[in-house]
């Protein structure tokens, strides 16, 4: 019997379970916007890798603040 998950593909995601909008409507467990939470999924791996790229600049204003 072959395995349900390997039917689907791995998608790149920061998210850590966390799931809390904060200051700025940033998410503090991934710093992501709710609005791209919700699109994740549907972003091209591209897309998903823009973003990926600018959350160490988002935690740190998010902690800075």
């Amino acid at each position: 019997m072959s395995d349900p998950a390997g039917l689907y593909p791995q998608v790149e995601s920061p998210c850590i379970g966390t799931c809390t909008l904060g200051p700025g409507e940033l998410c503090i467990g991934c710093f992501r916007s709710g609005e791209e939470i919700t699109a994740w999924l549907s972003y091209s791996p591209e897309r998903r890798r823009l973003i990926m790229d600018e959350l160490p600049q988002r935690a740190q204003r998010l902690f800075d603040d």
